[in-house]
């Protein structure tokens, strides 16, 4: 079984002979380790990728909007590099919308990642499937037993606003409870305390 160290370097060299800088193929290569180590098939898509963008116009997108059209569809590294370049601007989007995405699963691997950046969950939908990022621990999904498609329509990405799984009266209930393992300071304690004793001869 190969490492994500070997994965992440042979990931980075072959993208480097394919045509990107080195400062691009680091970055690939740190997502094909995410998706390798999550049980996706990121080498596999990436193999694939390098096979089609010779013959397929795939679009560059510089500057993300809430709405990005194209004719083709966009390149997912190029659009993922992008989106981490951005992310201070795009997090402020509600949504964000992409008509059309090649290898979606290897732009989803940059969004995991932008998840941990900025703290927040991602949700992102396309063709009718689902994939929830959490802050680049974890991603779950409907359809993980099925095939990633090669390209995808319709991709809509929404930044999940943090907030608390549980009401404020389950919250007061469970801290009363964490209140019987409180200490009561006593004048024992306060003179076992750090820095009691000591004698001060400046």
């Amino acid at each position: 079984m190969k490492s994500l160290s070997e994965i992440e370097t042979t990931a980075k060299r072959a993208s480097k002979a394919a045509g990107f800088s080195w400062g691009e193929s680091e970055e690939i290569g740190k997502c094909i380790r995410q998706l390798e180590m999550f049980g996706l098939p990121g080498i596999t898509h990436l193999n694939s990728y390098f096979r089609d963008k010779e013959k397929n116009n795939y679009e560059s997108l510089s500057l993300i909007n809430q709405s990005n059209s194209s004719s083709n569809p966009y390149c997912p590294i190029i659009l993922g590099i992008g989106f981490l370049d951005q992310l201070k601007i795009v997090e402020n989007y509600e949504k964000i919308y992409f008509s059309s995405i090649a290898y979606p699963i290897i732009f989803l691997s940059f969004l995991s990642r932008s998840s941990e950046i900025i703290g927040k969950k991602i949700n992102v939908k396309f063709d009718e499937k689902e994939i929830f990022l959490n802050l680049n621990v974890n991603i779950y999904s409907n359809f993980l037993n099925l095939e990633f498609p090669k390209n995808s329509k319709d991709i809509e990405i929404n930044f999940i606003e943090n907030k608390d799984n549980f009401n404020e009266d389950e919250w007061k209930s469970l801290y009363k409870l964490s209140e019987n393992t409180f200490v009561e300071e006593t004048d024992s304690l306060k003179k076992d305390a750090a820095g009691a004793g000591l004698t001060d001869n400046d």
